[in-house]
């Protein structure tokens, strides 16, 4: 990933992020991921409630990865860090990264195909949010 990464996004730790013990449970960073993409966006000025009623089109996550490198805990100030991969006509592939301070706790790939929202059949994406994407590059 590159130094100066597409976006970041602080989040703290909550008790409904962690397991008994304290630590993340492994499928909040999954949230953690989206949540920072859709504050990306939104950065950017494309609101997805708006998106779909205006253009009939949603973003679903096609696939993802996440390798596990250390834990956080309850309290942890994170910087969720994104950065767009690849851009394709009706996709994006981000890399996301967690990360505590100089550590990283965790990073995934994450591709996400624009569909119609009510027929979830792939779509290109609607071309000034493409547009918009590609320009945050």
């Amino acid at each position: 990933m590159p130094a100066m990464p597409n976006f970041v996004w602080p989040l703290r730790v909550y008790w409904e992020d962690t397991d008994a013990g304290g630590v993340v449970f492994y499928a909040n960073y999954l949230k953690f991921f989206e949540r920072a993409r859709t504050e990306w966006l939104r950065s950017l000025g494309v609101e997805q409630r708006s998106l779909a009623d205006s253009s009939g089109v949603v973003f679903i996550v096609r696939s993802t990865t996440v390798e596990y490198n250390a834990p956080a805990r309850l309290d942890d100030q994170l910087e969720i860090r994104t950065h767009i991969e690849r851009v394709g006509p009706a996709s994006v592939q981000f890399a996301q990264e967690a990360w505590r301070g100089e550590l990283m706790l965790a990073a995934g790939q994450i591709r996400v195909g624009c569909v119609d929202k009510s027929t979830f059949r792939p779509t290109p994406i609607p071309a000034p949010v493409l547009a918009t994407i590609k320009n945050a590059r």
